[in-house]
């Protein structure tokens, strides 16, 4: 298939799919259209079992893997989707909470991947840096998954922004540190017990973390600064979204060429244009559209997303050591989400008061998604890889259907109190 064909078959899809979740389901859209894709997917490999000689269950797994989900999400569909989440999030509400969101970003990712990393291995003996590797990709909260959560469930506005700004930069540190123990875990694959070359890896690995991580908010806001100071000398909305998404697209591009973080870039730039762009750089008219066109964009992606994660089980294989692996998986990424959580809160409380249940809400409210599922299936081939991807599958559909779903319940049963945080 050409990749217009593939284009129009997911839109087609998405479409239907949301179609019938909205008339029968009635879930939140995104998690609605992931389910049905999923229900589709178990009923044609339901029905191949009872009718081999059908080979539909073939023919569809073939096309799944020919699609490369790894791609079409990290280097096209994921800067499109950090920077409408991005422009959603205002730089004044995140600045009361930026203790809390660059602990958890930091702290609470390395925290995580340790946590995950070292579970792992002791579970299937899998090597201690493929292990973190698989931490890494775990750890994240994904924006998209986050932010569609978000819009159903009416928290309180600091604990949105929490929960929001904190999905937007941990996944981009996310990325950096699975860059960089994926590196490091080749580099040792490669090179044996040389510790020479072990040293001369862990310098690459501090030098390409800070190359990507500041680099990308450098550019981030250079590029957004930039694209503000035009916008400012221009008063056509039709042109001013095309600046956006220009920024967006190009931004995201000139990242990757760049070799500095591509989503950090993303956030900064969606940051600063949501922000600072709308309110001294854009008339009212123009902002009503641009905010129009994201969010469109946004709802698009995300429903041809969640689509792609529920074909994606075609992708992965089942076996009963992998599905142990996975329920084991589902188990260490809810503790170690705990515990990035609840050490960055207990760092900050002698500081401040949190409102209540902040903890259990942002625990739960830490979904995991496509961004995952893409790190797994980009990593090479090898012994490991399908456990990986399996284990990394199972986690993000537990968290999306089950979490996603009762985060709302729980917000509301355990963060009653007014609002406390200052």
């Amino acid at each position: 298939m050409t990749l217009l064909q593939i284009a129009s078959l997911m839109i087609v899809l998405a479409g239907a799919f949301g179609a019938i979740n909205y008339l029968f389901l009635k879930l939140p859209s995104a998690i609605g259209i992931l389910v049905v894709a999923l229900i589709a997917s178990v009923v044609v490999i339901g029905l191949d079992a009872i009718w081999p000689q059908m080979s539909v269950e073939e023919t569809i797994r073939t096309t799944v893997l020919s699609v490369d989900f790894s791609g079409a999400l990290l280097e096209g569909m994921l800067g499109l989707l950090l920077f409408a989440g991005a422009m959603h999030v205002k730089i004044s509400d995140l600045r009361t909470q930026w203790r809390v969101v660059f602990l958890m970003a930091t702290m609470g990712v390395g925290l995580s991947t340790v946590i995950v990393g070292y579970g792992f291995s002791w579970f299937t003996g899998m090597p201690i840096l493929i292990a973190l590797t698989f931490g890494a990709l775990i750890s994240p909260t994904d924006p998209v998954a986050v932010l569609s959560v978000l819009r159903q469930a009416n928290l309180r506005k600091s604990l949105e922004t929490k929960i929001a700004g904190e999905s937007l930069f941990n996944d981009g540190v996310g990325y950096v540190v699975f860059l960089v123990l994926s590196g490091l875990a080749f580099a040792a694959t490669g090179h044996g017990d040389d510790h020479g070359a072990s040293d001369n890896a862990l310098a690459g690995a501090a030098m390409l973390f800070g190359q990507e991580a500041i680099g990308g908010a450098i550019l981030g806001i250079t590029l957004g600064w930039l694209t503000f100071r035009v916008m400012r000398l221009i008063d056509d909305y039709s042109l001013e979204v095309l600046i956006t998404l220009g920024l967006a697209l190009g931004g995201y591009s000139l990242a990757v060429a760049l070799h500095v973080s591509a989503p950090i870039m993303a956030v900064c730039a969606g940051l600063l244009i949501g922000d600072v762009g709308a309110r001294h750089g854009m008339s009212d008219e123009t902002r009503k559209y641009v905010d129009a066109f994201w969010k469109m964009v946004d709802e698009i992606l995300n429903a041809v997303l969640f689509l792609m994660i529920g074909f994606e089980v075609f992708a992965v294989a089942f076996d009963s050591a992998s599905v142990t692996a996975g329920l084991a998986a589902i188990v260490l990424a809810l503790f170690a989400r705990f515990m990035a959580v609840a050490v960055p809160v207990s760092v900050l409380k002698p500081f401040r008061r949190f409102s209540p249940g902040v903890i259990p809400i942002m625990t739960w409210g830490g979904l995991k998604g496509g961004i995952s599922v893409a790190l797994a299936l980009s990593l090479p081939d090898g012994d490991w890889k399908p456990l990986i991807l399996t284990a990394t599958y199972m986690v993000v559909i537990f968290s999306i259907i089950v979490q996603g779903l009762t985060v709302a319940p729980l917000a509301e049963r355990v963060g009653r109190e007014p609002e406390l945080d200052i």
